[in-house]
């Protein structure tokens, strides 16, 4: 048998990470500010350098530029005064700074040369330039020790002239400039480095009054906190400025919305808390219920009934009011002529003592809506159960649908003792009941529920005073496609 192993499978290396990769996720650690300051101080930087590079090369050449014509002017000058003259070294004092240049004439023909050596050196080229087969030249050569520049050019009779003189001007010039702009590009990186600071700390101030505030709100949750904007910017605001007073609306929405939830739990509160009480009490006293006699047994259970349908109702509309909007899969093309037929026959059930009284335009049967059917009937309901909640026994509530040009016009209007100036800013809060009401059943959110799914369904539910006694409501919903 074979108890040989298998070879384990060698770990494939792993492939290292460049200097350029490594200093990349250095940077990316880096913060904003650091990684602003150090773009704006590297452009600032690279700018600088380039200028004082370009500044040295053009300063450099204008000084090579003006010894080059030294030369030329010096040779023009010799050429006048050597013409006649034979072969040989004409000025010879080039060693001194001072001396003028040193110049020499030299033949085509080796054979012609003077007894006395050159003072410059002679090649094959200078040879050509005497023989006129090539043109004039500079080149560079040590005199004395010393850097120089020599101009070669054609005399005329088969000669040639050599001029020469020493290049330590140009040279202590070109040092000079190379000190004095590498200081100014010294300067100009340290400076950088100063602005940069100082661009990113400016550019990012409502950045870092943004950050402040949100983790100021993390920390405290309290949404009541805001942005400082600079005053006077109306016309003028940058994209940071911008998203600043973004953040400031969207933390004004969030504290409505804050507000809105800590007010709707403490009147929920509130209103649990009666009848909670309520059925606490008829719970125990049923509990007793061997002391009791059958008549009070019966009251008890019938309010204890009672009780629990006012909870759930009460409950139902609190999750109806939490809710947010509907899911796009729940919205359907309906008619809502059927939805307001359903309705009110659902309503005449409820309220048999109040004649319900519908009418619907001949173009509204056929209109059709997008929305969600059950809550637009439940919206429907709302109205229905308000308006006969609120209208004397016997006198009707009119119900009328009728079609516009690109919308539904539903009315609901009662012959009550209707709703009061002061009260009809109120009428769609949550929990609130007008003075005259607070003696009559409910809880006051039918109408703030009914003014949620108007808004949900992209519609405007008003309230209003009614000709004679009376109110009224409309709900006005864009109309779509008649359905099939």
């Amino acid at each position: 048998m074979n108890t040989r192993r298998r070879p384990r499978p060698r770990p494939k290396p792993r492939p290292r990470r460049t200097g350029g990769r490594r200093h990349a996720r250095w940077l990316r650690r880096r913060p904003l500010r650091t990684r602003l300051t150090l773009a704006a101080s590297l452009a600032v930087a690279a700018v600088a350098v380039g200028l004082c590079a370009g500044s040295f090369l053009v300063i450099r050449h204008q000084l090579l530029d003006q010894l080059d014509l030294h030369l030329t002017q010096s040779a023009r000058l010799a050429t006048q005064q050597s013409r006649h003259e034979p072969p040989g070294v004409l000025q010879g004092e080039c060693r001194y700074l001072a001396a003028p240049a040193c110049a020499q004439t030299v033949p085509a023909r080796p054979a012609d040369d003077p007894a006395k050596p050159y003072l410059l050196p002679v090649t094959a080229t200078t040879r050509d330039v005497a023989a006129g087969d090539h043109g004039p030249y500079y080149s560079e050569l040590q005199l004395a020790g010393h850097r120089s520049r020599m101009l070669t050019t054609p005399l005329g009779e088969d000669r040639a002239l050599q001029v020469a003189v020493r290049a330590d001007t140009v040279d202590r010039g070109v040092r000079q400039a190379a000190v004095l702009l590498g200081g100014l590009g010294a300067a100009g990186v340290a400076l950088a480095g100063i602005l940069g600071a100082w661009v990113s700390r400016t550019g990012l101030a409502p950045v870092s009054r943004l950050t402040a505030t949100a983790e100021r709100i993390a920390t405290t949750r309290d949404a009541r906190h805001r942005i400082e904007l600079p005053p006077e910017r109306a016309g003028r605001d940058d994209e940071i400025t911008r998203l600043a007073a973004s953040f400031n609306t969207m933390l004004d929405a969030l504290e409505k919305s804050v507000t809105a939830q800590r007010r709707l739990v403490a009147d929920a509160s509130h209103e649990l808390r009666t009848p909670l009480t309520a059925l606490r009490t008829n719970a125990e006293l049923l509990s007793r219920a061997s002391r009791l006699t059958d008549a009070q047994r019966e009251r008890a259970a019938t309010a204890l009934g009672r009780q629990m349908r006012e909870v759930t109702l009460l409950v139902n509309d609190l999750i109806e009011l939490a809710r947010d909007e509907e899911p796009d899969p729940l919205i359907e093309d309906v008619r809502l002529a059927d939805i307001v037929a359903h309705t009110v026959d659902a309503a005449r059930g409820h309220w048999p003592d109040v004649p319900l009284v519908l009418s619907v335009d001949p173009g509204a049967r056929t209109a059709g809506v997008l929305g969600v059917p059950a809550r637009l009937s439940r919206l429907l309901s709302s109205l229905l159960d308000n308006a006969a909640k609120f209208s004397p026994p016997g006198r009707p509530v009119e119900v009328t649908l009728v079609s516009g040009a690109a919308e539904l016009e539903l009315t609901v209007r009662d012959h009550g003792p209707g709703i009061s100036d002061e009260d009809l800013p109120y009428v769609f809060d949550r929990f609130y009941r007008a003075r005259a009401a607070r003696a009559l059943p409910g809880s006051g959110l039918g109408l703030a529920m009914a003014r949620q799914i108007a808004r949900a369904h992209d519609a405007d539910l008003t309230a209003g005073h009614a000709p004679g006694p009376g109110a009224v409501f409309r709900l006005r919903i864009p109309s779509r496609t008649t359905p099939s």
